[in-house]
Formats: C-alpha cells, structure tokens, sequence
C-alpha cells in the first residue's frame, strides 16, 4: 500500500506522547498526529482527546524523504464550508481601534480650521512636556547624573 499527501486513511492509536500520538495505519507503517493536527480547538493535553486502541480517521499531510509520515485528524473532518463574515471592523483582527489606542498616549488631532502656526505651536509645547518629563524620570533612576554643575 503506498501512502499519499492528501489521502484519508484509517487506523489504531498506538502510542502518546506529550508532543502528539502515533497512529498504525496498516501493516506496521505507523504515522505521528501531532498535538496541533489532533483537533481545531487548543489540545493542553493529548490524553483529553486520545486513547491508546482508539480507531481514528486520519489525512496523511506530508511524507518525508526517511519514511516519517505527517498526519492529522483535525484536516480528516469534512467541515460544512461556512462563509466567515466580513472583517469590516479593525477591532476584529486586533488592530488598533482608534487613535488613542497607541502606545498609551492620547493622539489628539487639532482643529481642521487652526493654522499652521497654531498646530506647530501646540506640537512643539506638547513636545517639550514630554521631553522634561522623560529628562525628569531618568535623572533620578540614574542618581542625578545629568544634573547641573556649579
């Protein structure tokens, strides 16, 4: 019997291990399920969802050059084909939802109708708070190392 990638077999849980189990397909050719191919779900554990003896159906998903065979029973369950909704929203795929989620500092945007002047002004105030207060915290962790001299 010739194993290929693609094909669905079935077969006897023959061992577990902590990083998977080994599953014989036929005839002594044994295959590994590893603990991420065992189920969709998070698997702490392979003994939760495996036991040895038990009769699984499984896909074969790769064949080494040496003879290890790659299988997995998560790939082996024909799922309904479900269309996933849209992502519309940033907030789904763990973006940043608006712009005051970066880096814990609000991002405030000034008026549309200031001038440059205005805007450049407010940059250059709100940039030299933050530069006294970042001068402040590290002095005093560094022991007053940057302080003046007399």
């Amino acid at each position: 019997m010739t194993i290929e990638v693609g094909t669905k077999l079935e077969g006897k849980v023959t061992g577990i291990t902590h990083f998977g189990a080994f599953v014989d397909l036929s005839k002594g050719v044994t295959g590994l399920v590893h603990i991420s191919e065992i189920a969709d779900d998070y698997v702490r554990d392979v003994h939760d969802h495996l036991k040895i003896d038990d009769i699984v159906t499984v896909k074969v998903i790769h064949v080494d050059k040496d003879g290890k065979i790659g299988l997995s029973i998560k790939q082996a369950v024909d799922k309904p084909a479900e269309a996933r909704p849209a992502r519309s929203d940033n907030r789904e795929r763990g973006g940043y939802r608006d712009r005051s989620d970066r880096g814990g500092r609000s991002f405030k945007s000034p008026a549309s109708n200031a001038s440059f002047e205005d805007k450049m002004s407010r940059f250059l105030k709100d940039s030299e708070e933050r530069i006294s207060s970042l001068r402040k915290n590290t002095e005093s962790k560094r022991g007053g190392r940057g302080a003046r001299r007399v």
